[in-house]
């Protein structure tokens, strides 16, 4: 266990509301949020370079905590624990892709305290949610004192490695994800040294079947990219076209050659590469198969 103390010095503060956390956020600088602490806690105890004058815990904010279905889809509190998240019935039902990337995340003890916002707001090129997020059409809601609400999809959350859209006075309160249609299947694959690991490499695949034709598509990867990577070019160019094993072969393949992944301490490009073609096969079939389909 990582006993190392805190040698940064910062004031730690705990809003019981949202507008009271709004209102740290306008008016004080250098607050960063404390969630799950689940990356924060490991960066500070490591000596990273973290400017912080306040440590703002948001774990009281009843509004961050929910899980509620709403006219335009399931509203995920940000501070929502990822053990709880994953037994979700709507979720291990309605985004089985997103359950399972839960469920492959870390370790239980990570999960008792991560949350799905932390995963956004630590903007790891490896977040094990943010690629069925992506794929499932979903939007982080964030809010300011000033600015009110406003929405962006998910995959235009990330700018660069630890890098969001977020402004400084905003704080991200829900992941919005809009119900799917009917003949919608989707799978998510985590290639890790253990299941606890942090990936070596990822995919989700999300796609709606209109009989033996692909008549919708999202696919999106982790740890090949610097930010998570939402493969649109490609996963568009699957709509109107009928589902065959050679179709699957072939997106594998583009998918492999489109990456340009990096050797870092968890493995090397070279296995990124090769592997991006098994994973996107595998997960094009099962999530066809989930849909109904047969190729």
């Amino acid at each position: 266990m990582n006993t190392k103390f805190l040698e940064a010095e910062f004031d730690y503060i705990k809003p019981a509301t949202l507008e009271e956390a709004l209102e740290i956020l306008a008016t004080k600088e250098n607050v960063k949020i404390f969630a799950g602490g689940t990356d924060l806690i490991v960066k500070l105890k490591s000596g990273a370079p973290i400017v912080m004058d306040y440590m703002m815990d948001v774990n009281a904010i009843p509004e961050l905590q929910a899980v509620t279905e709403e006219a335009d889809g399931l509203h995920i509190g940000a501070t929502e624990k990822i053990s709880v998240l994953e037994k979700h019935p709507k979720i291990v039902e309605t985004y089985p892709a997103l359950s399972h990337a839960f469920h492959d995340m870390a370790s239980i003890s990570v999960r008792n305290m991560a949350t799905l916002g932390g995963n956004f707001c630590n903007a790891s090129p490896v977040a094990d949610a943010v690629g069925p997020c992506i794929c499932y059409k979903g939007q982080v809601e964030l809010q300011s004192r000033n600015g009110g609400t406003r929405r962006v999809a998910a995959e235009d959350f990330f700018k660069a490695p630890g890098v969001t859209v977020m402004e400084k006075d905003e704080l991200l309160t829900s992941i919005i994800l809009p119900a799917p249609v009917a003949n919608t299947g989707s799978h998510f694959i985590k290639m890790g040294r253990t299941k606890a690991d942090i990936a070596k490499i990822s995919i989700t695949v999300v796609l709606r079947r209109e009989g033996n034709t692909i008549a919708d598509c999202r696919m999106a990867m982790g740890s090949v990219a610097a930010r998570p990577l939402f493969l649109k070019e490609i996963s568009e160019s699957l709509v109107g076209k009928e589902m065959t094993a050679s179709l699957i072969a072939e997106t594998a393949q583009r998918i492999s050659d489109f990456i340009r992944p990096i050797d870092d301490n968890r493995t090397t490009a070279q296995y990124r590469t090769d592997v991006a073609a098994i994973i996107a096969r595998d997960a094009l079939t099962a999530a066809w198969k989930d849909c109904g389909g047969d190729c």
